[in-house]
This record gives structure tokens, sequence and C-alpha cells, in this order.
């Protein structure tokens, strides 16, 4: 199956909803929050007890949605472990993101087939420059900031110390200026390393240097076509929430009908501790929206509530890796139409590291074929000539 025929302009971007509506890439985004929210979950109530907050209080008042700010911002050591949570959290859901971009671009070459666990592998190879390229660009802009603290101190000198500010200004002015623009690179950087990694297979510092292409080469793109990707996200992800409450408020009505046989109460009960569980306390509208639960309900209600509410927290959580794939795929989509723009690249028809090493990969086994059959040939030969010096 030959690639897919795109434009290579805006259009494109419309593919993206139905691109990303695949169990493949949700199934990648929903393993990714997951493992990024345990992980953030567990550091903050860590860092949730390192201020004195017990985990009983904890879980009364954030549940599966703990926050260590909105108790106050404690001793450092326990902003650091909080921190570290998010940045974890923050670099599985940008692993994920690579994931699903692999996927989307060996979609677009014509591989239906490319599994997700053939993305994890590719991202387990390459996960270094997806981490580091940002780090690397943070690393450029804290440079010229303590060079500028540097410069700012020895302008203290007395007498001397005016002239070097004013006579190098210029340089001043323009490593500010460098500053701001590397700002702005680091902001794209997030956006489209995934999709750097998984399109081009750039190492760390390729992928810095795409990054810094990119935002000099196609700024009003990427502000033009973010105009459209975000609108038609917001849209798709809504009426998939949709179809996800429609099947929710379903259930509820066949299994808690006012006929015979409905498990009616219970399951009020069962549904209703289950959300409780999953939807936020300060969403008012659960009180409207979803069934209340008893106070003084049966123990097995509260079991089966806790085994529903893990249900509902996956599929509440897939409504979000939906939107993450759609703008997944859309970032794969713009890096590849951009790409064509600026360089006239078509990367659908690039070769990538896989492709390549099927090719050697066959390639071996043709050689080794053929060595066996000239390996035969030589033997038939001297057998032949062993039977003429016998006779």
């Amino acid at each position: 199956m030959g690639p897919m025929n795109l434009h290579f302009d805006v259009r494109d971007i419309f593919r993206a909803p139905r691109l990303a509506l695949s169990g493949k890439k949700i199934m990648i985004f929903l393993f990714g929050l997951i493992s990024g929210w345990i992980a953030y979950w567990l550091l903050t109530y860590i860092a949730l007890g390192l201020t004195g907050v017990s985990f009983a209080s904890a879980w009364k008042e954030f549940g599966l949605y703990p926050c260590l700010y909105a108790t106050g911002c404690g001793p450092w050591y326990a902003q650091v472990v909080y921190w570290i949570g998010i940045i974890v959290w923050f670099f599985t859901i940008n692993l994920s993101c690579t994931a699903v971009a692999r996927v989307t671009y060996k979609q677009l070459k014509g591989d239906e087939f490319y599994s997700s666990g053939d993305a994890w592998k590719y991202v387990k190879k390459h996960w270094h420059p997806v981490i580091f390229s940002s780090i690397s660009i943070i690393l450029i802009i804290a440079f010229f900031l303590i060079m500028a603290a540097i410069f700012s101190l020895v302008g203290k000198i007395p007498y001397v110390g005016e002239f070097l500010f004013a006579l190098p200004y210029l340089f001043y002015f323009f490593g500010a200026v460098f500053t701001v623009y590397t700002l702005v690179v680091l902001i794209n950087s997030f956006v489209y390393t995934p999709a750097i990694v998984s399109a081009y297979e750039e190492d760390t510092m390729g992928a810095v240097f795409q990054s810094y292409s990119l935002t000099w080469s196609q700024p009003w793109r990427i502000v033009l076509y973010h105009l459209v990707l975000l609108p038609i996200t917001y849209l798709a992800v809504y009426i998939f929430g949709l179809f996800w409450y429609g099947g929710y408020k379903l259930i509820n009505i066949v299994f808690g009908g006012d006929w015979f046989m409905s498990m009616g109460a219970k399951l009020s009960n069962i549904v209703g501790y289950a959300t409780d569980i999953v939807i936020p306390k300060l969403c008012c509208v659960s009180c409207n929206m979803f069934p209340a639960a008893a106070a003084d309900m049966p123990v097995t209600h509260s079991i089966a509530g806790v085994i529903t509410a893990i249900f509902i927290f996956l599929l509440f959580t897939a409504i979000i890796g939906y939107g993450l794939s759609i703008l997944s795929v859309g970032e794969t989509l713009m890096f590849v139409i951009f790409k064509k723009k600026s360089d006239d690249d078509n990367l659908l028809e690039r070769k990538d590291e896989e492709e390549l090493a099927e090719e050697e990969e066959a390639e071996g086994e043709d050689s080794d074929v053929s060595s066996d059959e000239d390996e035969n040939t030589a033997a038939d030969t001297d057998e032949a000539g062993g039977s003429e010096d016998e006779k």
C-alpha cells in the first residue's frame, strides 16, 4: 500500500480527528497518561506527607487529584518532590506523543499494520532526544541569563562599569533578542520534537536544530495551522465525550429504570459511589448529572463502586487521550507539510531506519543463499573432477 495522498497544505489538518480516532493511538495515550498519573499521584501524596498532612485527610480532601499548593507551598523539599512528579508526568505524555507520532508517520506512508508495540520499541530506542532536546534549549537560555548576570555585576565597577555597559550595548541587545527567540523555540520544541524524532529520526542536536529551523522558517504557518487544529480538536473531543456520556446514561437507564428486574437503588449506590471517586468534588454539576449514593449503603456496594470507578476513570482518561491523539497527529501532519514546503523534502517517500534495516536483512539473506549456491556448485565441480581422475 502506497503513501497517503496529501495536499501538503492546511487542508490536511482536517484529517487529524479521523486519523486520531484509533484504538491503537488512544491506548498508547491511555497507557502514558495512567503511568504518568500514578507517578504524580504517589509523589504528590509523599510531598503532602512531608508537609505534615496525613494520607487519610489528604485523600478525604483531594482523592484522585491531589495538589500540593492547595494546602500551601510547604517546605522546599516537598516542592521538589511534587515538581518531580509533574515533570515525570509531562515527559511520559511526551513519550506517548512520540509513539503516536511514529504510528501516524508509518500510517501516512501506507503501513496500517505498524503496532503500538513497534512504536514503543522505537521510543525506547529514541527517547533521548525527546527529553534532552528541550533540556538543551533550556540550558541555552540559562547560559544567556547567567552571562547577563555576570555582565550586570561587571557594570557595578566604579567609573569603568558604566562604559562596559554602554559600549557593548548592541551586543547585549541582540543577545536579549536571541534569548526571547530561543524561548519561543523552546515552546515549539515541546510541540514538535515528538514529530521530529518520529518522522525525521533526529538525535538531540538534530531535534534542536529542527526546532530553531521551524520557528524561523514557518512562524505564520505554525500560528495559522494551530488556529485550525485547536478548534477542530475541541469539537471532536466534545462529540466524542457526548457519545461516551450517552453510553453511560444508557447503562443507567437500562439497569436502573423503574421496571421489572432493574437494579434500582443498588445501581444508584454503585454508580454514585464510583462517580464520587472519579469526578472532582469541585464539579458541582455532578449533583445533577450523576446518581447519588446512599450514606448507609452496604459494603458490597462500596466494593463494586470502587471497581466501577476504575473503569469510569479509564473511560474518562480515554477522552483526554483522544484529544491528545488529535494534537499529536496534527503536529505530525504539520511537520511533514513544513518539510515539504521549506526543503521540498517529501518525508513519505523517504526510507526510514526500519525499512533500511529490513532491506539490509533481505540483502544479507540473499547473499547467504548465493554463497550457499556457490559452495554447492564448487562441491559439485570438485566431485566431477575427482570422478574423472579416478577414471
